[in-house]
């Protein structure tokens, strides 16, 4: 039986509990052996082996951290975490002095002065330094005793004592808070076991509740008051994920509680989880970062693990919504995280806790991706670090640690169940394709193909239309308040149109969101090709921006130092800058202009902080700075930070603008020179806050302005209306405005706003071609329309319903018709289309048709087309469904003749049921079988009951059902009965009325037949 098979007969017995419970597990910590001896062999994996070179090199940041005064490592920022990844480095084979920066002798005299000292100064050990607090001290105690446990030997016994005393007495602090806050934990809050998912999810806050309690549960299993705390700690691990409508239509005991009996609600409904306002990936994988410190305290103490780390509530629906995510580094693609982007360390630790303990192929191929960069990353500057780019100075002992954890989990594995082979890439991308609306709280309409991943973001602050061609998160900016396609993230979204296509109903993967502004609309349209298709009204200046990544990061694909760009008027390569963030000089020189007033006014600012300048200096030629004798004024000002200081000369004083004002873009700062001057050049010296596009302008009278240069300039300028970005993304643009190239940032209209539609294909090698193709035309200036691989996109940009007719031009001979009415011409075809206000379309290619001009078509679905020949005579005209077989029609004058491939699904589906979500969701009750496989538009699979079973379809939005219909399997049918509900907690016999949830209740016994499908019908 192979492992994934394997593991799903463990689970579906209730067998992994019991499993990891047996004889089998002798515990990580006893296989170390004392820690005079080594554990024996070396890393038992490639990837293990990456996280124990990382570990080492990781090191020298470590000691550097080290103390000699106090000799240890210090409190602040809970450094003194390090011990975790050092007792690992003491405690297994191949310790490396000259990797480490340190002998390893002294490495073990620091960490165990280190244990020592931090043992005594907690909080539960008499000590006032740490300790005892859930947020955030609870997690560095996990880390702490599991390093105490790994060099327990070496430990004098005050410090054991001392040890047992915080594993012990942490859990009884937290299980007499019961369901109350923790005073000294602030604002972090579970909120009770009721949780709360708006704004907040309580997953990370339940997590660390739970976590609080397992070093106790795992090594101190016989002390008198382990039951409460495991009963607490159960009670916290079953609600960390959840939601009360499949909550309550699960049964399963996990622990010997019901799932039924949770509750919390901490996910929206569509498997989301919310952190500090807006969807943030590296929050949805706390579920398996706090499983995985957990599991490996009860490993390493042999301890049997509780179930409910291995049948996580909700945890496999949670984990769909992060393989839509995944880019190709193993790590969530993150577009509302404005500081969490390649944070590398916190993704380990949960993909390798579902890799090495659940035994999941998927995300063993994930961690084996992201262990691939962590070197390449380690070596980028601030080189030996393992967390950069973003975050805070708790994450590098945080990320230490994890890595620490994470190597133990794979030698845990390879020692009792045998090592995991990942899943292929090709596996894995096939398993992770699909879409997502998760609701306009959220924001988020994702799309993942084999391809590329993109999503259209609602979320206030965040608004953006994201695209990753080859799920490359080094390639386009993303995180935070990064443009994308839209110039800028803080606009507001005055109405959001989501639609999703999915394969199992309409027969492809594929979304469009279309959204209204202030000044007009914008929308993309994702398909399963990896392609996309932005269309604008033209909603601001500059539209259709990308800022790109240009590193020297060797051994990422992509990050060499430098980046091409090629258009038709030529190609560019542009190097890496030095740094990749911080202070810019610009020099900027003019033709000589005689003007009293300078000022830099603002286009585009620094997407956080705005805009803030340590010198604005004014020269003519090489002559002094005029504008040290001027006046400064500016459009606002920080405190302190006042416009004079831009001129006083002083290095260390800068203007910087207001915080309210940050986001502005004409934001200004001007220079009165006092009389009129001559002059031919600025210095502008930027603090971080560097301007990102702004216009230098001068003035006789401080009135009329007249701009002398711009910043910045572009290094490319196309107006043929194609780019190939490094080889790896080729866009075409139909649209007034030039495409510009200037430093890492694309621009595709830059100019005035003005309409635009760009076509984003993943493979760049056809853009030329593609751009120089007929373009598709409407006839109606609201309606955009393209044809992009081969799929027909039609979208309404106005908050008015739209009709008319399409050209699409067609190479003759062969045409694509879609579905609708259409009549072949010479040229092409002619769609007839009508659209609702702000309605967009995507249209798969249903058939294709040899026959002659005039011929008429009408597709009703992908199975069907009513043919209709033109004049007075009989035509033969051949048909091809979408991947089918042709067939030929003879064609009788002026009748139309339905053309029926009785083989070929008839997509769109109109069946509400296929491809929703379903529960129970894993784990599943005894004897029941996945309920999905109702909803599959498969024959061969089907849903088996098991004693009483009863499954729930939540059709994704309140439907008037006019119809439930069951397919079973041959055999004695059980007894059934249908409810509905439009809560999901509240439910009522009947199979018609609104619904959103409707319910299957059977009777099943052994030997009844199984149901193949519920169908759900308006």
């Amino acid at each position: 039986m192979g492992e994934l098979n394997r593991r799903k007969a463990l689970l579906g017995a209730g067998g992994v509990a019991a499993f990891l419970a047996s004889g089998l597990l002798p515990g990580v910590a006893a296989a170390a052996g004392t820690a005079s001896g080594r554990a024996p062999g070396g890393p038992p994996d490639p990837v293990a082996a990456t996280y124990l070179r990382v570990l080492l090199r990781h090191t020298r940041w470590a000691e550097q951290q080290f103390d000699a005064a106090a000799g240890i490592y210090p409190a602040k920022d809970f450094t003194f975490a390090v011990v975790l990844g050092n007792a690992l480095l003491l405690t297994r084979p191949g310790y490396d002095e000259t990797a480490a920066g340190v002998s390893e002798a002294t490495l073990k005299a620091h960490t165990l002065a280190t244990i020592e000292h931090f043992a005594a100064s907690n909080l539960l050990t008499g000590g006032t330094e740490w300790g005892r607090k859930l947020f955030f001290d609870t997690t560095f105690q996990s880390y702490f005793v599991l390093a105490a446990r790994l060099l327990w030997t070496d430990l004098d016994d005050a410090t054991r004592a001392n040890v047992e005393r915080i594993t012990t007495e942490q859990a009884a602090y937290t299980t007499a808070l019961g369901d109350r806050d923790d005073p000294t934990s602030g604002s972090w809050t579970p909120n009770g076991r009721k949780g709360g998912f708006v704004g907040d999810t309580k997953l990370e806050e339940m997590g660390v509740y739970a976590q609080s309690l397992a070093p106790a549960l795992a090594w101190a299993p016989k002390d008198a008051r382990a039951q409460a705390w495991r009963d607490a700690f159960g009670t916290w691990s079953r609600n960390e994920g959840g939601l009360p409508a499949a909550d309550l239509a699960n049964p399963r005991l996990v622990d010997g509680v019901p799932v039924s009996a949770n509750t919390a609600t901490n996910l929206y409904d569509t498997f989301l989880v919310e952190n500090h306002g807006s969807f943030g990936p590296h929050y949805q994988e706390e579920l398996w970062r706090t499983s995985g410190r957990n599991a490996m305290h009860f490993l390493a103490a042999g301890t049997p693990l509780p179930e409910v780390l291995t049948a996580q509530p909700n945890g496999e629906l949670l984990w769909r919504t992060m393989l839509l995510m995944t880019s190709d580094a193993g790590e969530p693609l993150m577009p509302m995280v404005a500081d969490r982007e390649h944070l590398y360390g916190r993704d380990v630790i949960p993909l390798a806790f579902r890799a090495q303990v659940l035994g999941d192929r998927h995300a063993a191929r994930a961690e084996a991706d992201l262990a691939a960069r962590l070197e390449p990353y380690q070596a980028y500057a601030p080189a030996d670090r393992i967390t950069k780019f973003s975050g805070e100075p708790k994450y590098e002992p945080e990320a230490r640690a994890e890595l620490a954890i994470s190597y133990l989990l794979h030698e845990w594995r390879a020692q009792h169940q045998g090592p995991l082979a990942p899943a292929t890439k090709d596996e894995f991308d096939t398993h992770a394709a699909g879409v997502a609306d998760f609701g306009a709280g959220p924001g988020l309409l994702a799309h993942r193909s084999p391809a590329a991943w993109a999503a259209t973001v609602t979320k206030p602050g965040f608004v953006k239309f994201a695209w990753q061609p080859h799920h490359d998160d080094w390639l386009f900016v993303l995180g935070g308040a990064n443009p994308m396609l839209l110039p800028a993230t803080n606009v507001a979204v005055r109405e959001r149109h989501a639609t999703t296509y999915e394969k199992v109903r309409d027969g492809f993967d594929g979304t469009i969101g279309v959204l209204r502004f202030d000044a007009g609309y914008a929308a993309l349209a994702t398909l399963p090709t990896g392609a996309a298709v932005y269309a604008s009204t033209g909603v601001a200046e500059s539209e259709g921006v990308l800022n790109v990544y240009n590193l020297t990061m060797p051994g990422v694909p992509g990050l060499d130092g430098d980046r091409t760009y090629t258009a038709a008027e030529g190609k560019v390569t542009l190097k890496a800058q030095a740094a990749p963030t911080g202070a810019r000089t610009d020099d900027l020189t003019f033709a000589s202009v005689t003007a009293r007033y300078v000022r830099m006014l603002g286009v585009q600012p620094d997407p956080t902080y705005g805009y803030s300048l340590w010198a604005l200096e004014v020269r003519d030629g090489d002559g002094p700075d005029l504008a040290r004798a001027g006046t400064a004024s500016a459009s606002s000002a920080s405190s302190g930070k006042e416009a004079r200081y831009a001129n006083d000369g002083n290095p260390a004083t800068r203007w910087a603008v207001s915080t309210s004002d940050r986001p502005r873009a004409d934001s200004w700062l001007a220079i009165d020179l006092g009389t009129p001057r001559v002059i031919d050049r600025v210095r502008l010296s930027w603090e971080a806050a560097a301007g990102r596009k702004y216009r230098v302008e001068t003035s006789p009278d401080g009135a009329t302005w007249t701009a002398v240069a711009t910043y910045p300039v572009p290094a490319l300028r196309s107006t043929k209306g194609w780019l190939d970005v490094d080889g790896r993304a080729g866009i075409v643009v139909d649209g007034p405005n030039p495409v510009t190239v200037t430093g890492d940032r694309v621009t595709l209209s830059d100019g005035p706003a003005a309409p635009l539609v760009a076509e984003l294909y993943p493979d760049p090698a056809n853009a030329p071609k593609l751009a120089g193709r007929p373009r598709t035309t409407t006839g109606t200036p609201a309606v955009r329309a393209t044809v992009t691989d081969g799929f027909l996109v039609l979208v309404n940009l106005s908050g008015a319903a739209a009709s008319g007719t399409a050209t699409l031009p067609q190479d003759g001979g062969a045409y694509r018709l879609y579905r609708g009415e259409q009549t072949v011409t010479r040229t092409g075809t002619e769609v007839s289309y009508a659209l609702a206000a702000a309605e967009g379309r995507i249209e798969p290619p249903r058939f294709t048709v040899r026959g002659p001009a005039g011929l008429k078509a009408v597709v009703r679905d992908a199975s069907r087309v009513d043919l209709t020949a033109p004049g007075s005579l009989p035509v033969v005209v051949t048909v091809t469904p979408e991947g089918g077989r042709p067939r030929p029609v003879v064609l009788p004058p002026r009748r139309s003749v339905p053309v029926v491939f009785g083989d070929v699904r008839p997509y769109p589906l109109a069946d509400l049921a296929l491809g929703r979500t379903t529960f129970p969701a894993a784990p599943l009750p005894p004897g029941m079988s996945s309920p999905a496989a109702a909803v599959d538009d498969d024959p061969a699979t089907a849903w088996r009951p098991g004693p009483n079973g009863r499954l729930v379809v939540d059709l994704g939005a309140v439907a008037a059902v006019s119809a439930v219909e069951l397919a079973w399997t041959p055999g004695r049918r059980p007894s059934a009965s249908i409810e509905t509900s439009t809560d999901g907690v509240t439910y009522r016999t009947a199979g018609t009325g609104p619904a959103r949830y409707v319910a299957v209740r059977t009777g099943w016994r052994d030997g009844d037949a199984s149901l193949v499908r519920i169908s759900v019908r308006t």
